[in-house]
């Protein structure tokens, strides 16, 4: 009986590309600056897997992206402001469309800030911010992220709000599911501290591979998607029907799923666009049963607040 279940479990499904709609940069690599207990690619200063962008590779893309009519852009890592060139490569985006940097804003010092809103000043596109935050305290935080990530956290978001910027503050729930309206308040009553009132909140499922699977437990064999969940299910609830990742050595399906080898689909954005991505990884179930997790636009199955 076993091998039946897990012969069902490896014809697992594939989805093809509706529209690019989001063209997403592993700019940082694996690099960055904090070694979080929950990262689903275990990034860390030592981890350089995948290596920087260059602000020549993301301009190439960024040209071939404009043929095949992506909408708006991601920058993700590591930590995205550990890339020398990353306002560089935002000021070249912003030139196309929308940009979203996912960061951990604690290289975020005022003149930073300050250069960012200059930046989106000067373009007729909007420039989001995406701040990762995991706790309405400092222990709670730093007990994923690391001592000191929490204050320095807090005084990235300061600057970005006191510079214009309403970031989306992003949280992974290490709580009980039901607990979630008393942390959106514990966030709303923390960030009004800093200036920030009715704050944009994020609260993301738990992605159980990387960091997490040792910090709490991995997949279990029967968490994937298969043929038969995908009868009747809406295939734009996933973000590989309308994204693509550009790293430093191919492009991939989606973000959670760089260090999967079936998720590599091509060297070019054209060649990754034209082809299926496959389901097989247990990451994949997360965003079938909660939405297209990492874009900023909620879907049905996702929650934002």
């Amino acid at each position: 009986m076993a091998r039946i279940e897990l012969a069902v479990l490896d014809d697992a499904p594939a989805v093809g590309l509706q529209a690019l709609d989001e063209l997403w940069f592993q700019v940082a690599g694996t690099v960055c600056n904090l070694r979080c207990r929950h990262c689903f690619i275990s990034c860390s200063p030592e981890n350089d897997s995948f290596w920087f962008m260059s602000r020549e590779e993301v301009a190439q893309a960024l040209e071939e992206s404009v043929e095949l009519g992506v909408k708006e852009y991601y920058f993700t890592g590591g930590e995205p402001f550990m890339n020398r060139e990353m306002e560089g490569i935002l000021a070249d985006t912003l030139a196309l469309g929308p940009a979203t940097v996912l960061t951990n804003a604690t290289l975020m010092p005022q003149r930073r800030a300050r250069s960012l809103a200059q930046l989106a000043a000067d373009s007729m596109y909007t420039l989001e911010l995406r701040v990762s935050l995991d706790g309405i305290t400092q222990e709670m935080n730093d007990d994923i992220r690391g001592e000191g990530a929490f204050r320095r956290c807090m005084e990235g978001v300061e600057a970005l709000v006191e510079e214009g910027f309403l970031p989306i503050i992003t949280c992974m729930r290490s709580w009980p599911e039901e607990d979630t309206e008393h942390y959106l308040e514990g966030f709303r009553e923390l960030l009004g501290e800093v200036g920030y009132h009715r704050p944009r909140i994020k609260i993301l499922p738990p992605l159980l591979m990387g960091e997490e699977a040792e910090r709490t437990r991995g997949y279990d064999e029967t968490e994937r998607v298969t043929q038969t969940m995908m009868e009747g299910f809406d295939e734009s609830q996933l973000l590989c029907t309308r994204a693509r990742l550009v790293t430093a050595r191919g492009v991939y399906a989606c973000p959670i799923l760089l260090e999967s080898p079936s998720a590599r689909l091509g060297n070019t954005v054209g060649e990754a666009a034209a082809r299926p991505a496959s389901l097989k990884e247990s990451a994949c179930y997360t965003c079938y049963l909660s939405g297209a997790i990492c874009s900023n636009t909620p879907s049905s199955a996702g929650r934002d607040r």
